[in-house]
């Protein structure tokens, strides 16, 4: 269970050992917990966080409800993932990814620049990056050998997404012999995918989660984290 200085609602009040006038002793909500999820809990920090990143990657963000139910997904996974031992990502694996999404803009200034609009610092994209890495890793590690991939699965994605994709993009699909194994793993990502749903939809409906009311904050307002 992760440790946090949450008073119901978060509420931080100013100290009563400070002698301030009564209109400047004003509540003001720093934190929020959203969902209860077995003894843990998910706070509203961390919604603005997602968002934040998801904002930082793409331009835009998820609903509220959306993320909301990705991280107790996230959750599922890594309650499972550091409950049998599941070793965390070298650190190499973690700065080759930091890399790619610095990267992707085009210099480190702009990088920079996007992290104060989403309102992010480097260490929580560091963080997020981490976790990420973390339960798909362990996703995979679940699931991957369970999946078989036969000839004719190959045959028919070849005939049926790859080569009409390509020809609708003005290119030549190459041999079925030359991507063969290119489509073996889009297609045990895909297996991944769909064992990682049902277990999901067979895992969530067994703990003891509840939903916080999410009208009184804006979610997209990240701040710092």
């Amino acid at each position: 269970m992760r440790i946090a200085f949450i008073f119901g609602l978060a509420i931080v009040l100013a100290s009563p050992a400070i002698a301030m006038p009564q209109s400047a002793q004003l509540a003001q909500i720093v934190d929020a917990i959203v969902v209860r999820i077995e003894d843990d809990i998910i706070t509203l920090s961390e919604l603005r966080e997602l968002a934040a990143y998801q904002k930082l990657l793409d331009g835009r963000s998820q609903s509220n409800e959306e993320i909301r139910s990705e991280l107790i997904e996230q959750w599922v996974v890594n309650n499972e993932a550091t409950t049998t031992g599941f070793p965390l990502p070298a650190q190499a694996e973690v700065d080759r990814e930091l890399s790619r999404v610095e990267t992707s803009f085009s210099s480190p200034a702009v990088y920079q620049q996007r992290l104060e609009v989403v309102g992010l610092t480097a260490a929580a994209v560091r963080r997020i990056i981490t976790r990420q890495i973390y339960l798909a890793r362990y996703l995979d590690y679940k699931f991957r050998s369970s999946i078989q991939v036969d000839d004719a699965a190959l045959a028919d994605y070849y005939r049926d997404h790859l080569v009409p994709e390509l020809q609708a993009k003005g290119q030549q699909a190459p041999p079925l012999t030359d991507v063969t194994e290119q489509i073996r793993e889009v297609l045990i990502e895909q297996g991944v995918n769909e064992r990682t749903a049902a277990w999901f939809d067979e895992t969530k409906p067994r703990l003891k989660i509840e939903l916080e009311p999410m009208d009184a904050y804006s979610v997209g307002a990240a701040g710092k984290l």
